[in-house]
């Protein structure tokens, strides 16, 4: 990230406010400030940024056409114990192994129910591949709606595939 880009999406955030509190302007906006505020990108604050703006968006770009990979989104830290028994989960994505029919069945089978996003749910997995059809070239608005609610105090748990299925055993 350049100097002049740096600046103008500082200038673009600070003229757009309501954009600041929505991932992921509110995890660039005061990384952006900081580096910023002696009005000089140096060359380890550029590469700061860039790493930042790449684990946001998932990492490079991917070919035209293809998705992106969810490897940098939003999940809960620490990772959650995942329950099944009297929880509820909702699956976004696409999954190396597996329909999302049958990664619901397998929470069902160990009495769990599936659920759509909702101030009650208790987890969204989030499968290996990004959809090309997500609204935002990260996410959609299943991942963007549970964002919104944990930041209005919910306790929805965000959790990687590969993380998920390591409890099915």
């Amino acid at each position: 990230m350049s100097q002049g880009e740096a600046d103008f999406l500082l200038r673009w955030l600070e003229t757009n406010r309501g954009a600041r509190t929505i991932w992921p302007a509110k995890i660039l906006y005061p990384r952006l400030v900081a580096v910023l505020a002696d009005a000089l990108l140096d060359a380890a604050e550029e590469g700061e940024l860039l790493e930042l703006i790449l684990q946001c968006v998932g990492g490079n770009a991917p070919a035209r056409g293809e998705a992106s990979m969810s490897t940098a989104l939003p999940f809960t830290r620490p990772e959650p114990a995942i329950e099944f028994q009297r929880h509820s989960f909702c699956f976004t994505g696409k999954f190396y192994s597996g329909t999302r029919n049958w990664c619901e069945g397998q929470v069902v089978a160990r009495g769990a129910q599936i659920g759509a996003i909702s101030r009650d749910l208790n987890y969204l997995v989030i499968g290996e591949i990004g959809s090309r059809d997500w609204i935002h070239s990260t996410h959609g608005r299943k991942i963007e709606k549970a964002i919104n609610y944990n930041g209005r105090g919910c306790q929805i748990a965000i959790v990687a595939k590969q993380y998920w299925h390591g409890y099915l055993r």
